[in-house]
């Protein structure tokens, strides 16, 4: 699909690019998410937000210096920083005039059928307003996401839960390469691929950072999960300057993951 005709779209954005490299929320950044989103919703497009930060802006608020380990302290960390978070995104929105509004979900609302068609209403409903929902996992409550989950699979999950046409998952990374940058100097971007090729798993098996629990291999597969319900996913830099409105002017920016067609 072409990422111009996408009404619908999905943009996740991981814990590296909205905190100062774990300590608390980087508020000049939000502001900056912010002014892209609002750039979307004036050019008539729907703009959903998964965000991470929350255990990272508990941890600051909190003075931990090293993520704990026992569930209950990463529990009460992101309901610490679930408040923080919160904060800065309602101030960041509301200076370009956009309302945003705080979802929270796990997995069991996505698979329960009575609770996924309320979470399907709620979010078309805000979106109808007018509203950017901020969406995250409800960490206070749930052991096994803070454990095994992260938030690549949680907005490819939400991606199929309202029929988005495009999901961004924004990552430190410039897209995924052919092998990791980082160690193999001959590593190349891989610009365009099919969404569930298994050699995209093989290609994807780099280390996460310390912040965040998804490496490149969980976007990989939240893009097969998403191909699902026929949305293209797009692995890009949120370094990159106004990546979010170059995307959806065609511009080919990262790696794009089409559906297959049969």
């Amino acid at each position: 699909m072409n990422t111009q005709k996408a009404k619908r779209i999905v943009v996740k954005v991981g814990s590296s690019l909205v905190t100062n490299n774990g300590e608390g929320l980087d508020r000049a950044a939000i502001g900056m998410w912010a002014e892209q989103m609002a750039a979307l919703l004036a050019a008539g497009h729907e703009v959903l937000m998964v965000s991470s930060g929350a255990i990272a802006e508990g941890m600051q608020r909190l003075g931990w210096s090293k993520r704990p380990t026992e569930i209950h302290q990463l529990q009460a960390a992101a309901a610490v920083g679930q408040m923080g978070l919160v904060q800065v995104y309602e101030s960041c929105f509301a200076r370009f005039n956009l309302r945003s509004a705080q979802v929270l979900l796990t997995n069991a609302d996505l698979a329960h059928a009575e609770r996924n068609a309320n979470a399907k209403a709620t979010l078309d409903t805000l979106l109808k307003l007018g509203v950017v929902p901020i969406i995250n996992e409800n960490d206070t409550v749930v052991t096994d996401e803070i454990k095994f989950g992260d938030n690549d699979s949680l907005a490819a999950l939400v991606t199929n839960l309202i029929h988005a046409d495009l999901l961004v998952i924004l990552t430190d990374q410039g897209g995924l390469f052919t092998a990791d940058p980082r160690q193999d100097a001959s590593a190349t971007l891989l610009s365009d691929a099919i969404a569930g090729d298994p050699a995209l798993e093989k290609m994807a098996g780099g280390a996460a950072s310390e912040l965040s629990k998804g490496g490149m291999l969980t976007k990989v597969l939240a893009a097969k999960v998403a191909a699902q319900t026929d949305a293209t996913t797009v692995i890009a830099s949120g370094r990159e300057p106004q990546v979010l409105p170059r995307l959806l002017a065609g511009e080919a920016i990262g790696t794009r993951l089409t559906p297959r067609t049969y």
